[in-house]
This record gives structure tokens, C-alpha cells and sequence, in this order.
């Protein structure tokens, strides 16, 4: 998911290559009928980049999920979540 979140932020003027953005993610796994499943996802990004983007930021990251071809994907089926945690440049 990093990539449309990437996409979005770049199209906003917010550098996201070279490490400035980092997704983390973890799956719930849970057993049915002997079978593990996949229940819950959770994403969280670190975003280092100028307090003055903020905003852009914001909104990149409330509007990247219905453009991410894996959120669309398994949202009916997974619950996904994210968070975000913009973090200063170095």
C-alpha cells in the first residue's frame, strides 16, 4: 500500500523515496474450523517530511485507500486499518 500512498504523496510535492516513507504491517491471524485465517490487517506508515506538508500529507493518506489495488482488494473480506506518524526530516 505504500506504493499508491507513495504516488499520492509525490503528486503533492512530498518526497517519498529514499526511505522517507516505511510501512510496517501486521495480520490478526485467527483459526476456523482447523483452517488459519486472515482477519485483521494494520498498516502503519512512517513519513519523514517538512511540517509545512502536513496537510497534503493528511489528505494523500485519507484518500490513498480506495486507489490501492490491495486495499480494494481484501477490504470486504479483511478489516484493515492504518495509522500514520509523520516524523521531522533529519
Amino acid at each position: 500500500m505504500t506504493g499508491t500512498f507513495g504516488g499520492a504523496l509525490e503528486a503533492r510535492g512530498v518526497r517519498a523515496d529514499e526511505g522517507r516513507l516505511v510501512a510496517e504491517v501486521e495480520g490478526e491471524v485467527e483459526t476456523e474450523d482447523g483452517v488459519l485465517v486472515i482477519r485483521r490487517i494494520h498498516a502503519r506508515y512512517r513519513l519523514r517530511a517538512d511540517e509545512t506538508h502536513a496537510a497534503a500529507i493528511r489528505r494523500a493518506f485519507e484518500a490513498h485507500p480506495p486507489k490501492c489495488p490491495v486495499y480494494r482488494t481484501l477490504s470486504g473480506c479483511i478489516d484493515i486499518t492504518t495509522e500514520l506518524d509523520l516524523l521531522p526530516l533529519e
